[in-house]
Formats: C-alpha cells, sequence, structure tokens
C-alpha cells in the first residue's frame, strides 16, 4: 500500500528529473530487472508464508509491475531473450497462485541469473555526494515530501493521499536502498511518477543517499550480483533452447542442446566435486533427467528439471569462486583421499587377504605392480585429460565409462572364479590345490588386472580433483599435502585391517564374501558406467518414471542402465545355480 503513497505523491522531482526523463526501452534488461524486483518486494507485503492474501492492493500493484514487465519482455531482442520470458512466465504465474513470498523470491534469483550482468543494478562509481542529493530533493522533491521527507511538503494537500515520510525511518520501515533507487528508475504505470532510468544512475544514488541521511541511518549499498556468472547463463540459455525445440517437436536438436548444456557445465563438476561431490551427483542426475525428458517430450518434467539446475548452480558457482581456508583444504584434502580410495582398498585388501590365506605370498608382488602401474597410469591419463583431450566434450565421462565397463567384466569374472572354488567334500585342502591350478593358469593375472582397476578407477579422477584444489593458490598447498598425507594413513589402517584379520576368516565364508563384495563392484560399476557414457552422449537415456535414484549402488531411473544391471543380476543367479545346486545324477 505504501508504494500507491509513493505514486500519489509522485509530482516528486518533476523538474530537474523531468527533463531528464526519457524512455527505459534503451536498456530493456534493466529496465525489467527494477521492474520485476520492485514486483517483488510488493508481493512480500501482499501475501504471507502459507500463501494467505494480506493486502489486495498491494497484490494488484505487484500484478501491475509484472504486466509492465511482460510488455517489456515481449519487446526484448537476442540469445537470451527466450530464456528471459520463460523465467518472467513462471514467476507471473506462482504470483497468481499466491504461492509463497519465498518461492516467488527464488524464482527471482532465477529470473536475475537469466537476466545476466545486462540486466544488474547500476551501483555507485565514485563516493556518493550527500550535497548534491540535498540539492536535487529540495529543488525537485521538497513541495511533495517536505524539506525533511515527512510527506508534509507545501504540494501534498493537492494529493488524494498524502506522500509517504520517506525521511522518517519509523513511518517507512520497509524502504530499502534498492527499492527507491528502483522506483525512481522505472517509475509506476498509471501515476505522475515517470521513469528516470535514463538519468545517471550516481545522481539516482545521491538523491537516494540524501534520503537515508534524513532517515538518520546508514545506506547500506546493495552487494554486486557476483553470482550472475556468464557459464551459469549459458547454461541455462541452452536448457531453455532445448526446451524451445523440444516445443517444436525437434526431439535430436532438443537432445543435442541438453548436452551442450551439460558440456558447458562440465568445467564446474572437477573443483565442485573436490569440494561438495554431493551436490555435482545431483547436478548430473537432473542434467541426464532433463535430456531424457526433453527427447520424450516431457516437457513438464523437463521444465521441473531445468528448474532445478537453475537452483542449484548459484552455491555450483559460489563453490568453483572460493578459496578455501587452510582447516578447509585440509579436510576437503583428507576426504578426497579416503572417499576415493576406500572402494581401491576394499577391493585391494580382500584380493591380498585371499592370496595369503592360500598361502601364495610370491604372488603379492604382482599385486603391488597392478597397484604401482594404476598410480601412474592414473596421472598420465590426468594429464592427458586436462591437456590434450580438453577440447573433446566430455573426454572425462567416456574415459570413465570405459574404464567402469572394463572393471565389470573384470571383477565379474573373478566373482566367479572364486565362488566357483567353494565345492568339493574335503574342502580345504581341495580348494587350496584348485587354487594353486587356477593361479598356475592365469588367475593370478586377473587378480593383478583387478588391483589395477580398482587404483586407476579412482586415480585418475582423484588426480584432477587435487589439481581443481591446488590451482586455488599457494596458500593451500601446505594444508593439502598435510591432507594427503593423512588421508593415505588412514588407508593403510583400512588396509592392514584387512591384512592381519581378514585371514583370520574361516575359508569357505572367506571366498564366499570376497566374491560377492567383488560382484557388487561390478553391479554398481555396470551403473555407473552406463551413466558416465550417458553423460558423454555415448548411449541414450529412456528415463523410467518413478523408479528411484540409489546413487550408492549405482541404481538410475534409465533403461540402459537398469538393463545392464539387470543382466549383470541375471548372470550372478546362474553362477549362484551352478555352483550350489546339486546336478542330478546320470541314469
Amino acid at each position: 500500500m505504501k508504494i500507491r503513497l509513493w505514486r500519489d505523491g509522485a509530482v516528486l522531482l518533476s523538474s530537474f528529473l523531468a527533463a531528464s526523463a526519457l524512455s527505459a526501452q534503451d536498456n530493456s534488461a534493466k529496465r525489467i530487472s527494477s521492474i520485476v524486483s520492485v514486483a517483488v518486494e510488493e508481493y512480500a507485503k501482499a501475501v504471507d508464508e502459507r500463501g494467505h492474501l494480506i493486502s489486495e492492493d498491494e497484490f494488484n500493484e505487484t500484478s501491475g509491475f509484472l504486466g509492465d514487465a511482460r510488455d517489456v519482455a515481449a519487446k526484448m531482442p537476442g540469445y537470451d531473450a527466450p530464456a528471459i520470458r520463460a523465467v518472467l512466465d513462471t514467476l507471473i504465474e506462482e504470483v497468481a497462485k499466491k504461492r509463497p513470498p519465498s518461492v516467488v523470491r527464488a524464482v527471482h534469483s532465477r529470473f536475475v541469473t537469466a537476466l545476466g550482468r545486462a540486466g544488474a543494478m547500476d551501483l555507485p562509481n565514485a563516493p556518493l555526494d550527500t550535497a548534491a542529493g540535498h540539492a536535487v530533493f529540495a529543488s525537485s522533491c521538497s513541495s511533495c515530501h517536505g524539506m525533511s521527507g515527512l510527506g508534509n511538503g507545501p504540494m501534498a494537500k493537492t494529493l488524494s493521499t498524502a506522500p509517504p515520510a520517506i525521511g522518517s525511518k519509523s513511518h517507512t520501515p520497509e524502504l530499502t536502498p534498492a527499492l527507491a533507487f528502483n522506483v525512481i528508475s522505472v517509475g509506476v504505470r498509471g501515476t505522475a511518477m515517470p521513469a528516470f532510468g535514463s538519468m545517471p544512475a550516481q545522481q539516482r544514488w545521491n538523491v537516494v543517499n540524501y534520503i537515508y541521511a534524513m532517515r538518520g541511518e546508514p545506506m547500506r549499498i546493495p552487494a554486486a550480483a557476483d553470482a550472475v556468472n556468464p557459464t551459469s547463463r549459458t547454461i541455462l540459455a541452452l536448457l531453455d533452447s532445448a526446451l524451445d525445440f523440444a516445443r517444436a517437436g525437434k526431439r535430436a536438436e532438443a537432445g543435442d542442446r541438453a548436452f551442450d548444456a551439460y558440456i558447458a557445465f562440465e568445467p564446474l563438476e572437477t573443483p565442485t566435486r573436490a569440494k561438495k561431490p554431493g551436490l555435482v551427483t545431483t547436478m548430473e542426475r537432473h542434467f541426464a533427467d532433463f535430456k531424457g525428458a526433453v527427447k520424450r517430450d516431457d516437457l513438464t518434467g523437463a521444465k521441473e528439471s531445468r528448474d532445478a539446475i537453475a537452483d542449484g548452480l548459484p552455491e555450483v558457482i559460489a563453490l568453483t569462486q572460493r578459496p578455501s581456508g587452510a582447516w578447509e583444504a585440509f579436510l576437503q584434502s583428507l576426504l578426497i583421499i579416503v572417499r576415493e580410495g576406500f572402494e581401491a582398498i576394499l577391493v585391494v585388501g580382500a584380493v591380498v587377504a585371499f592370496l595369503i590365506k592360500m598361502g601364495h605370498r610370491e604372488r603379492l608382488k604382482s599385486i603391488w605392480l597392478g597397484i604401482a602401474l594404476g598410480l601412474v597410469a592414473s596421472f598420465v591419463t590426468a594429464i592427458i585429460l586436462s591437456t590434450l583431450l580438453s577440447a573433446i566434450p566430455a573426454s572425462r565421462e567416456i574415459v570413465e565409462g570405459v574404464t567402469m565397463l572394463i572393471a565389470v567384466a573384470v571383477l565379474f569374472s573373478v566373482s566367479y572364479w572364486l565362488i566357483s572354488r567353494v565345492e568339493a567334500v574335503k574342502w580345504q585342502q581341495f580348494i587350496k590345490q584348485k587354487v594353486t591350478v587356477a593361479l598356475d593358469q592365469g588367475g593370478g593375472k586377473a587378480l593383478a588386472l583387478v588391483a589395477f582397476l580398482a587404483v586407476y578407477r579412482e586415480g585418475a579422477e582423484t588426480a584432477l580433483f587435487y589439481q581443481a584444489l591446488f590451482n586455488e593458490g599457494p596458500n593451500v598447498g601446505v594444508p593439502l599435502a598435510l591432507g594427503i598425507v593423512a588421508g593415505f594413513a588412514l588407508l593403510a589402517v583400512i588396509f592392514t585391517l584387512f591384512y592381519r584379520y581378514g585371514v583370520r576368516i574361516p575359508m569357505r565364508p572367506f571366498f564366499t564374501v570376497t566374491s560377492v563384495l567383488l560382484y557388487y563392484m561390478a553391479f554398481v560399476f555396470a551403473g555407473k558406467g552406463i551413466r558416465e557414457l550417458q553423460e558423454g552422449n555415448v548411449i541414450g537415456v529412456t528415463l523410467v518414471h518413478g523408479f528411484p535414484h540409489v546413487d550408492g549402488m549405482g541404481i538410475y531411473p534409465s533403461v540402459e542402465t537398469l538393463t545392464a544391471q539387470a543382466i549383470l543380476l541375471a548372470l550372478f543367479v546362474f553362477m549362484i545355480v551352478k555352483t550350489f545346486v546339486p546336478k542330478k545324477p546320470a541314469v
């Protein structure tokens, strides 16, 4: 309601500012940004967080501002215009439904991101001049607002509603510097308050600064919109372009644009995953869901995924731009080593314990060689990915996907090889004999390959993580190095537990548990490997509605990933039946 006091008292700034008033269409992005910002401020006074209408007048004012914004958006040129109009339409829909102000503010945040720097508020570029602000206010505003800004100027009595007491904090507590600046910039439709967007921003801020001097409080200049990142804008523009193609029935083009959006996100992935892997996993899921939705004409699902991506991008951008402190860098380094190395330690530890238990310590050197080669290959791959292959889209995803699928074949074959040894009447003596023969016939090489793949699968990605963290600057070098040392020490403890206590497990349960562990890793890798190839645009995505995401088990709701895991599950059942179900005696 208070904004009406602004417009009914809108003779303010009439002489000096009227000479400066030109059409704000000269910069439609800044104009629409100011209009929508004012609308969102007004909406918070119209509807409460339960979605209940508390002021019909404020709600009507909000609707009027958004109507102006839609008119401006309809005339906006440029590649980003469809994306801007799409988010604005969403905001208008949320307001019409009387959604809670927090929901509307979240959509407004996406709108600001879509506008980018072109719509960012013009901030002061020099120290504010209180005397200059006073001169403008005295000559152009005081006739309505009064010399003290209390709404008691000589012209105030001629207005249907008294001008707001903008010079009094107690009378207008809702007034913010941004709101005052935006109202001066865009005016109010249907009133005597014109738009003064063409007036130098510095002069507008001088007036706002003087108003705050009268209020007896310091004026806090709004922070620059650092979160409006060019990469974020590119990603959202590509997603919206994919939606446009999907609406036009062009599935192939929509899928290509969705893939392009993921490729634009990829440079943010490694530094973000190093700090917050769960966030990247969630974002990857949204990108995959979006691509699958647009390719099957599910516009509702695609829009939901697009909005989820838009909601997560600010945090991703913040993580890539904010340097780590010493303690934070140490913890990140420690967690990376432990998180990425734990799976490798489980596999290698089980293999080492198996060889010791079978009395084949001489075979351990092939395991150590496999580990060493895995580490070397990891560093070489990381260097190649960050240099030679950096220009090839989704090269990391393709390498990871292929490596995982190779690991699936090796892990499953070794798992089958182990569990097939669970047989015989005189088991202890028989199994050692069988294992010795099997190792001599190539089983040892298979175990060494398991060790190599276990290290290599995690190692290349881990090297890329550390490369991203060390690039944050010299101040984090020592904490990161200490984190690496502490992480290796913790992994050494875990490995020692396998080495010393694994051999004490009875042989038959040990074989069974080790075989199931290796099979489980193969099952997880099958889902994740197909998923990586889907992200690399090598394999298509056919989503299965209602099926859950279980990232820890590599389960994703797509026909392709589930089919691969179903085949592996069928092979496991066959393996169990063949091993444990007694054969019928020949007649």
